[in-house]
Order: C-alpha cells, then structure tokens, then sequence
C-alpha cells in the first residue's frame, strides 16, 4: 500500500521507453475502470443527441447505438491486449506495422486527434460550468478545466487510474439517477415518433459516428496496460476493456437521447437540456458531465504527450503535457462559437486514418503474432516497413468513394443517401493488403 502511495503521488518518469519488470503493476480489472470512467463522459452524452436530430425512431435508435459500440469497443479491448506483450505505448508497438520513420505518420495523426477531443470536451465542459457559475467568463471556465486536466497528465499513469476508478463509481452513480428520472417519463419517451427520415442512411451515419467515437480510443489503448505484467492473460485485459468502454458508451449516448427527447428543441445545447430534465438533481448532473469530461481529457493529454514522443521529440513527457494542454485552450476559445456544428463532422472525420491503421496492427499482433519474436524481429528498427505504409495508404485511398465528410462526400457513400462506410472498407483493405504484401516476403503467420 504504502509503495502504492509513492507512485501515485510521483510524477512518472516514463515516456515511451519500455517499463522493466520491476515497475510492472496493476490488475486486468483496471481496464474495466479506466475505459467506464474515461467514458462516462460529456462528449458520448451528446452523441446521444445525433440520433434525435436525424429522425430516428427508437428501435432503429437503439440498434445502432448498440452496433456502433459493439465494434468500436471490441477494438480497444483488442489493442489493450496488446500493451502488457510490449510495455511501450500504442504508437511505439505500431512501428512493427510501420517502421521507425513511417510510424511518424500514424504519430502525426494521433497527435492532431488527441488534441482535437480534449478541445471537445474542454469546451463542453467549460459550457456545463457556465450552466452552474454564470457569472464566469468561457475563457475563466476553460482555464479551470486545462489546470486540472493538465496536472492529471503531468502526473501521469497511476494517478489517472486511480482518477478513473473514483470517476467510475461517482458518475456511474450520477447517471444511474439520471437514468431513473427519464424512465419516469415513460410516456414521453414513448411518444416519441419520427417520421419521414430515410432509415438505412441515418441509422448508417449513426453507427459511424457511435463508432468513431469509442473506437478512436484504440490508438491510446496500450498506453494504461503497457505497465501490467507480460504474462498477463490477453484475453482478460481486451474483455476488460472492451466491457467497460462499451457499457459506458451505450449508457451515456442512450440517456443523452432521452435527454434530447424530454428536452425538446426548447433547451438548445445538450447540457443546458440535461439541467432542464434533472430538475432538482440539475446542478448534480451538469457536476457529473464537467468531471466526465476531464476523466476522458486526462487520458488525451497523456496520450497527446506521448504521441510527442512517438513523433521523436526529445522533451520530457510532463512538458509535452503542458504544451498540449496550452494548444487545447487556444483551440477551446476559437472553437466555441460553432462547436455544435462541427461535432458529428469532427467524429466522422476521425476514423478515416485510424481504421487502416488499425487492421494493420490487428494483423500483425493476432495473426502473425509479432510478439513473440520481437527480440529477433528488427521491423521496428527499419527506417521504413513498406509493406504497412503502402498498405496503409491504399486502404485510405480505397476508403475515399465510401467517405461523407464536411469537405467531401465520395460517389458511393452518396449513391447510400450520405451513409460512410470508409470505417470498414478501409479497415479491411488495409489488413488484407498487409497481410498479403507481409506473406511475400516471407513473414508467416504464427501458431498460437
């Protein structure tokens, strides 16, 4: 216990170096309270809100919901599995895929996204106390939020545990009150019905976005298991993490819609319409969503700051952190006036790098098994592995018709009435692709 203490009161000194066997710590179940409290969070209520604004009915609601985070949350829980084999970050096991140099180009992108989602949430979090002090200023809000989430990064990896473990049950019990107050109005809810909506495009375009959002917590996954011990049992960390990510997920995104039905479109803004409907528990739950949203930015400054190192800057981890944390206010003051509008834009963008990406890192670890050699394999030292950069670039390239972003919408996903299957497509291209170009020369699956 008293060992337990100094570390968490410690500033961590690792960055994206390996954690030796000495400093190995930490339970399977951990996965399960990092990835609920990290998504008990404001940015996944007002997902929830998506689905309303696009005339869905509530069966139709609640299945893409559900398939949305079933995929998305069986990702992160398959690359968390994968930090205990390695003990270095996300990033850092993707140069096998990648290489030493093209794995800057995965980095790059992870450290514009991590930024990106703590501008979200900052902003959000910002608003919600707004709702509660409202003689502060945005920027005074802003400020308090960056400082605590700030100094949760700077500390590091024990103390944003053991943050989301008191996160889990704090919000858990918040949401589970509010989640009691919608059902009461049961008649309302059940009134609720859509109509004119073309189905199959909107239900697509909501699974896209339910996805986007938690599965592009994979890029970050290793980085809190990478300190469990080697002989870990996978199998326990991804099912860990996959529940916790997926049960917060579809909780949260479920009530924001409720939210968004009781509250009509007379409240605007998703945390003025959650005041609204809590009634007497309204100042309890806007308290929740502000300390929702810095249990998920913590984890995108570690992230971020890790992503530095990834890139091959040589500062100190705690300093990135900083700086990160300075570029994510700017960002929270410029971005506030139009956050609303750019938010189902911003998560549908996201996923178009991450999925080939992430299929080519799922081949490499499951199929071909490079954990078990990774003493004699030098993939991680070359300067570039073509195989996955190639792979990586066709899968986005290919991915392109099946695109409907804010700039672009692609002459498939056009052809489906706005529905974005890049997600999958690229996802597919790309692990095939590598697993094909990998087979050429010479690399073999491994037996389990």
């Amino acid at each position: 216990m008293a060992l337990y203490g100094e570390r968490l009161m410690k500033v961590e000194p690792f960055g994206i170096e390996p954690v030796s066997l000495e400093e190995r710590h930490g339970r399977a179940f951990d996965q399960f309270t990092l990835w609920l409290g990290s998504n008990l969070t404001i940015a996944d209520f007002a997902l929830g809100f998506l689905p309303i604004s696009l005339g869905l009915p509530w069966p139709w609601v609640i299945a893409s919901i559900l398939l949305g985070n079933v995929v998305g949350s069986l990702l992160v829980g398959a690359f968390a599995a994968m930090g205990p084999s390695y003990g270095v970050p996300q990033l850092i096991i993707g140069r096998y895929g990648f290489g030493r140099l093209g794995g800057l180009l995965p980095a790059l992108l992870n450290y514009v996204s991590t930024i990106g989602w703590f501008t979200v949430n900052n902003i959000l979090g910002s608003f919600g106390l707004l709702v509660l002090f409202p003689h502060l200023q945005f920027w005074q809000a802003a400020i308090i939020l960056v400082v605590v989430q700030g100094l949760l990064a700077i500390y590091g990896h024990n103390l944003i545990h053991a943050y989301e473990r008191v996160m889990s049950i704090v919000l858990a019990v918040v949401f589970l009150i509010a989640t009691v107050i919608c059902l009461k109005s049961g008649v309302t809810l059940t009134a609720y019905h859509p109509t004119g909506a073309p189905l199959w495009p909107m239900f697509a375009i909501m699974v896209a976005a339910a996805f986007s959002y938690v599965g592009s917590w994979a890029p970050y996954a290793s980085d809190y298991s990478r300190y469990l011990q080697p002989n870990e049992a996978k199998g326990k960390v991804a099912f860990w993490a996959f529940l916790g990510s997926f049960i917060a997920s579809v909780w949260l995104e479920l009530v924001g819609a409720a939210v968004a039905v009781l509250a009509g479109s007379t409240h605007g803004d998703a945390i003025s319409s959650l005041h609204y409907v809590m009634g007497g528990f309204g100042t309890i739950a806007v308290i929740a969503i502000i300390l929702g949203g810095t249990a998920a930015d913590a984890l995108n400054l570690y992230s971020n700051a890790l992503s530095a190192g990834a890139l091959q800057i040589r500062l100190p981890r705690a300093f990135m952190a900083v700086f990160a944390s300075v570029i994510g206010l700017i960002f929270s003051l410029l971005g506030s006036g139009n956050f609303e509008s750019n938010f189902e834009n911003f998560l549908l963008m996201l996923g178009y790098w991450m999925t080939p990406w992430a299929g080519i890192l799922i081949v490499d670890f499951y199929i071909f098994k490079n954990y078990k050699h990774r003493a004699s394999d030098q993939r991680d030292r070359q300067a570039v592995n073509a195989s996955g950069l190639i792979s990586f670039l066709v899968g986005v390239l290919l991915s392109t018709p099946f695109m409907n972003g804010p700039f672009y919408e692609g002459s498939v996903a056009k052809a489906l009435g706005g529905a974005d299957l890049s997600f999958y497509v690229g996802f597919i291209v790309a692990g095939l692709m590598y697993y094909g170009l990998s087979r050429d020369k010479g690399l073999q699956p491994a037996r389990a």
